[in-house]
């Protein structure tokens, strides 16, 4: 195995069916929010390998709804995390995933990874992640998961004055 990051990860969004996402603390970046991520072992792991086993390392959830949402972001590696990577090596291909849980389920964090962990609901989520592409990825989850966003309450119109006289 190399001591250098494969340079294809997985992000995964995980949900209750109420569209609750959990959050992850990084231990190496307090402050830093995200769903869980993780690169894959060696080049030949499928995807949805990669996504399951980094959710239990992570997290110690083992069941759930996995669903590859079948899209891909490139991004470039952030400068503090650069060495973990063969030199020459500067984007990272991710691979993301959704995957639904029920309301209540256990988290137990990977203490070298993860400080904390909060369920927040999905458009709270996007805000407090320090990631544009996990941020995004929690903005589709409406759509992905099936659901309508919460309705925004309707507008009624100003009542009309009445024409009949009296």
């Amino acid at each position: 195995m190399s001591a250098y990051k494969i340079p294809e990860s997985v992000l995964v969004v995980i949900h209750t069916p109420a569209l609750e996402v959990l959050l992850l603390e990084r231990a190496d970046a307090p402050g830093f929010w995200q769903s869980v991520t993780g690169s894959k072992d060696f080049a030949g792991e499928q995807w949805a390998a990669t996504a399951r086993r980094e959710v239990g390392e992570e997290t110690g959830i083992r069941g759930g709804e996995l669903v590859d949402w079948a899209l891909e972001n490139v991004y470039e590696i952030y400068p503090r995390w650069a060495a973990r990577y063969a030199p020459g090596v500067t984007h990272n291909r991710e691979r993301v995933f959704g995957l639904c849980v029920a309301e209540g389920t256990p988290v137990q964090l990977a203490p070298r990874e993860h400080l904390r962990w909060q369920w927040l609901p999905w458009a709270a989520a996007a805000d407090a992640c320090f990631s544009p592409s996990n941020a995004e990825a929690i903005l589709q989850l409406p759509h992905r998961a099936g659901a309508a966003p919460p309705a925004q309450s309707p507008v009624q119109p100003p009542a009309r004055p009445s024409s009949r006289q009296p």
